[in-house]
């Protein structure tokens, strides 16, 4: 038997305490790609989408693909916005019969009229399609997972890695469970247990650290008849709703108290080591002075300004850590990205190869990251801002930073972007005329997910906490809806 599926992928991950609200233009500069020019971008890459299509040709089903959408991690939803974002899956729900929906979500989705976006756009699918038709979802392992969502979808299946390289292989993994539920095979349903933290301590990291054994736990559980899918989540910690934080996740049929029992083991496990932190944050200052006596035989030093993390809300715009550098006087280094469209826009009328003066970053919030930095200049480059990632995240898809601009202030080449990215792809310097794998330094704006590319060019990585916006320093955040007590606010930290 043919089924009739509905895929879609709607992600946003909603960092609240961001002074940058995300309407559908947020949307619309990312990608907002409908139905066949989405399978055209994505549906042979490594996504979700790809990976529910991958199950559609093994499972003979007849796929309708509404859309697929990503703002970058911002501000809370504007409602007009969100409305946009469900009316081509309801209009399609409304119109054709299906006998399953897949969709690919984040899990860290906040509104500003709901705390739970996710489960706001289950609910009013359900109000259409009832609550018999299965619906499969896959998330990012940073989603705060909350009841509704687990209640509403009868499969949830998130990402096992970060660096985040599997979604392909978790699509697939939902559609194959899916067709499963349709077929009339199985009857899964989701629990989900979680502890009170504002996410797991390492942020989910699997290349390294616990979540390695976790993951082997799980999928060891995995091996029984009646469990289909286990998922670790680590949970966003720079959303302030009330369900935020890591949760343990099992999409089963059977005997739910054992199932409920294991997945408290995992759940004890994050919480009993929660002191056990993986990243050691240094000061910018003491970055850069590692970075002014670094020896790259082996590779450039690679510094990851974790604070100022585009790919977790981060405003991008941070300069502690390049004023650090130029004070440290580093050499055969690049830097980037520094979002400031305004200086990008007032270096379209400067000459390439001539020195500028510009005042540089620091311009939303400087008292996350440091105020704007005076500095005298050269322009190398100016462009469009456009980029095809090469690496294991974003092979083949395209992205933009809009118009930008290259700048050498020193040693120190400078990429300057309009539109805020985390940076985890060689090609987001490379088509930019820097290659990072000539460079002594290489400092960066990312948490976790440039490791996936620039490791294996790098003799050495460190990470520093600029004191930019995605500080993990949560005690400097204005937390409210978070329930209390919860760890690390509410915790010694020995």
């Amino acid at each position: 038997m043919s089924f009739n599926v509905l895929t879609a992928e709607i992600s946003h991950e909603t960092n609240t305490f961001s002074l940058h609200k995300t309407g559908k233009e947020a949307f619309m500069v990312r990608y907002a790609l409908m139905g066949a020019a989405a399978i055209t971008e994505r549906g042979d890459e490594n996504t979700e989408l790809a990976g529910f299509l991958d199950a559609g040709r093994a499972h003979d089903w007849q796929v309708t693909h509404t859309l697929s959408t990503a703002a970058g991690p911002s501000g809370k939803i504007r409602r007009k916005a969100f409305d946009w974002l469900c009316e081509p899956i309801l209009a399609s729900i409304k119109k054709y019969p299906f006998d399953g929906l897949l969709l690919g979500l984040h899990g860290a989705m906040v509104l500003d009229f709901c705390d739970d976006g996710e489960g706001e756009l289950l609910q009013r699918i359900r109000s259409l399609v009832g609550k018999e038709m299965p619906i499969a979802i896959t998330l990012d392992p940073h989603a705060n997972v909350s009841e509704k969502m687990c209640e509403l979808a009868d499969i949830i299946v998130s990402f096992q890695t970060y660096p985040h390289i599997d979604m392909r292989d978790i699509g697939r993994q939902a559609g194959d469970i899916l067709q499963r539920t349709m077929a009339g095979e199985i009857k899964p349903r989701t629990i989900r247990v979680g502890r009170p933290m504002l996410e797991e301590v390492n942020g989910g990291r699997t290349d390294i650290g616990p979540m390695i054994e976790r993951n082997a736990a799980a999928r060891a559980y995995e091996e029984q008849a009646d469990v289909f899918v286990v998922s670790i989540n680590a949970g966003f910690a720079s959303a302030d709703v009330r369900e935020a934080g890591p949760t343990v996740l099992v999409s089963g049929q059977g005997d739910f108290v054992a199932h409920t029992a294991f997945a408290e083991t995992i759940a004890d496990d994050i919480w009993n080591r929660r002191f056990e932190v993986l990243n050691d944050y240094l000061s910018v200052d003491v970055a850069a002075a590692i970075a002014a006596t670094y020896e790259p035989d082996k590779g450039p030093l690679i510094i990851a300004d974790y604070a100022d993390n585009p790919g977790a809300g981060g405003y991008g715009d941070s300069t502690e850590l390049l004023r650090a550098l130029l004070d440290a006087g580093v050499k055969n280094a690049c830097f980037g990205p520094m979002v400031d469209g305004a200086s990008v826009q007032m270096l379209q009328s400067a000459v390439v190869g001539q020195p500028v003066q510009i005042a540089l970053g620091g311009k939303t919030d400087p008292d996350f990251g440091g105020g704007p930095l005076v500095l005298e200049a050269e322009l190398l480059s100016l462009s469009e801002g456009h980029f095809i990632g090469d690496g294991p995240i974003n092979h083949g898809l395209s992205g933009n930073f809009g118009p930008s601009a290259v700048i050498r202030v020193g040693g120190i080449e400078i990429l300057v972007v309009t539109i805020p990215k985390q940076i985890l792809d060689l090609q987001q310097f490379k088509a930019f005329g820097i290659d990072p794998q000539s460079k002594g330094v290489v400092a960066l704006k990312s948490m976790q997910h440039f490791r996936a590319a620039f490791e294996p060019i790098s003799g050495k990585i460190i990470v520093c906490d600029s004191g930019a916006l995605c500080t993990p320093r949560y005690d400097r955040l204005p937390y409210h809806n978070v329930p209390r007590p919860i760890f690390p606010l509410d915790q010694p930290e020995g």
